[in-house]
């Protein structure tokens, strides 16, 4: 049985809240430097300096004494709602949770973001309120999955430890329905598969540990040596968990046909040869995995998956068949 790190069944506003601010302070427990790194990027300015800073012979007004240990004053404030429930009134009470820090920064968090009236009325009430301040309070609204997304970003493949403790936030953000799926049909996740590649590719599937969270998506992309090779429509999605009585398959997306039976068969077999042990697995299906060559220009490979919005990396709002997006894709580059 997988332990969680995050409570579940709860009140959801007060959990998700508990929740966020449990995965931001393992964060900060695994690593100050890339808890720091993810303020920076996504909530205060580059000039912001968070660390504490050690100086030697640093001038003060009258004197210059011979070290001086500094950190830069801040602080966060939170707000948390299941959907689009903020309103200016509670918001602006909570401007007086500030005093004088020299960042300040206001988040609103939900499932989707702010409505664009409501947000522009409580950022122009803002903009008067920060008119009367020495320092101004800066808005940031977001969501469950771009907060998640973020943390994605400044962590790496080998952090392990933070690695499960972001797929479980994940895992219960998806169960609770704090990440809207609504927009799969445009999705594509991509995966590293180097190692089982040419496997994936006769077989037509992908799959991953069964507690691994996702968000849903149509499409599936591969990615190895510094690209993303393959994509194909994802057509089932079936667990298999070996039990006293033998594999036990349940069906999210699609049906479990013996073919697909013997299809995951032959994947635990294969997975043998590089010492994976697949006995609680999911396993994406797709129609058929076409050749592309959607480039990553960035040094490093990937941090764990990433998710495209096709509509917007191939300038479209209808999506053509996988082979002729494998084609489009294969002139594209990201970062």
């Amino acid at each position: 049985m997988k332990i969680h790190y995050f409570q579940r069944y709860h009140e959801k506003e007060n959990v998700a809240t508990a929740n966020t601010m449990l995965l931001l302070s393992r964060l900060y427990s695994f690593s100050s430097e890339k808890f720091f790194r993810l303020l920076k990027s996504e909530f205060f300015s580059d000039t912001f300096e968070p660390e504490i800073v050690f100086n030697l012979q640093e001038k003060s007004v009258e004197s210059i004494p011979d070290a001086t240990i500094t950190q830069e004053s801040f602080k966060i404030v939170v707000e948390t709602k299941m959907s689009d429930w903020f309103y200016s009134t509670q918001l602006l009470k909570h401007l007086k949770s500030f005093s004088d820090e020299k960042y300040k920064v206001m988040i609103t968090l939900a499932p989707v973001l702010m409505n664009l009236e409501k947000k522009k009325e409580f950022e122009k009430q803002l903009k008067e309120y920060n008119a009367t301040q020495t320092y101004p309070v800066m808005h940031i609204n977001t969501t469950f999955e771009e907060l998640a997304n973020a943390i994605q970003e400044v962590i790496d493949d080998r952090d392990y430890e933070m690695q499960e403790v972001l797929d479980d936030y994940l895992n219960y953000c998806y169960k609770d329905k704090l990440i809207i799926v609504s927009d799969s049909w445009k999705r594509m996740r991509v995966q590293l598969a180097g190692t089982t590649f040419v496997f994936n590719i006769n077989e037509s599937l992908y799959y991953d540990n069964i507690d691994r969270g996702f968000s849903a998506h149509d499409y599936l992309g591969l990615y190895k040596e510094k690209s993303v090779r393959a994509i194909g429509k994802i057509i089932a999605i079936i667990t298999a968990v070996t039990t006293a009585t033998g594999l036990e398959y349940k069906a999210e997306l699609g049906d479990v046909t013996d073919e697909r039976k013997q299809q995951i068969k032959r994947a635990i077999d294969d997975g043998k040869n590089y010492g994976y042990v697949l006995e609680a697995t999911r396993y994406f299906f797709v129609d058929k995995f076409y050749e592309t060559d959607f480039k990553k220009i960035t040094p490093r490979a990937p941090r764990g998956s990433r998710v495209f919005d096709l509509t917007q990396i191939l300038e479209t709002e209808q999506l053509p068949e996988t082979q002729e997006i494998a084609g489009l894709l294969a002139s594209k580059t990201w970062s």
